[in-house]
């Protein structure tokens, strides 16, 4: 099956995933020997720091100092090994994305440019609790010329999303029904909402700060499945859209 690859930010992140060494090169002034280096150490580097470090009761506090930039490299290593995937995701929010959009948990921000060069867009919120994170893709959006059009915020932020995207980070969470219902909250009511999750912590424990406590995951699916009606779409990719159900 073929699906339309003829979308303006689909080729432009095809190319490069949006200028991502580059950026990568100067805001952290890597030489590109040094970049490759650390790209191909970081899901090993991040690995470790789980398995040493990680607790779930103080998650916010290892993902907002601990991991430090590992997590942009090994953030950056997946989403450029991995385009097809990624590319599925940005036609997600090219077919379903308009007005004032949130990015939570945004990374390193490729679904955030995403977002901002869509045309029925206008106005993109990317929020994530890690300081390194915010101040690189404030220096990307700049670098991009999409300032005027992306905001960056540390931490949630308030307010009514026309739509809500959230990618890779539902996982991270100690109680990921209560940011679904937060969501929920923020959405507008003809509002469209983009998900994924990998409640697994791997075969070989390679993501050991994935939550894969079996109550609290069917405690997420009943509240999505409660709250939320998936909206189809062709792609092959575990994310998916949803809008609101509006009971009577």
């Amino acid at each position: 099956m073929t699906f339309p690859d003829n979308i303006p930010l689909l080729q432009a992140f095809w190319q490069d995933a949006f200028n991502l060494k580059q950026h990568l090169q100067d805001f952290l002034g890597l030489d590109p020997a040094a970049l490759e280096q650390r790209l191909q150490q970081s899901k090993q580097e991040l690995a470790a720091m789980g398995h040493r470090d990680f607790d779930w009761n103080a998650t916010d506090q290892f993902y907002s100092h601990q991991v430090g930039d590992i997590y942009l490299f090994e953030l950056g290593a997946w989403h450029l090994a991995s385009q097809d995937h990624i590319g599925d995701t940005l036609r997600l929010i090219h077919d379903h994305l308009q007005g004032r959009v949130l990015d939570f948990g945004g990374g390193i921000g490729t679904h955030t440019i995403a977002a901002g060069l869509c045309p029925g867009v206008t106005e993109v919120v990317y929020c994530d609790i890690n300081p390194v994170h915010q101040r690189f893709v404030q220096y990307r959006v700049e670098q991009l010329g999409l300032a005027d059009k992306i905001h960056c915020c540390l931490g949630e932020v308030e307010g009514e999303f026309d739509a809500i995207i959230c990618f890779d980070v539902l996982e991270h969470l100690a109680d990921p029904t209560q940011q679904l219902m937060q969501f929920h909250k923020q959405l507008s009511p003809q509002g469209r909402i983009i998900l994924n999750w990998y409640f697994f912590k791997g075969f070989t424990q390679e993501f050991p700060f994935h939550l894969d406590d079996p109550k609290l995951v069917e405690q997420f699916f009943l509240a999505l499945q409660t709250h939320f009606l998936e909206i189809f779409h062709p792609y092959f990719t575990t994310a998916r859209c949803y809008r609101k159900r509006l009971y009577p």
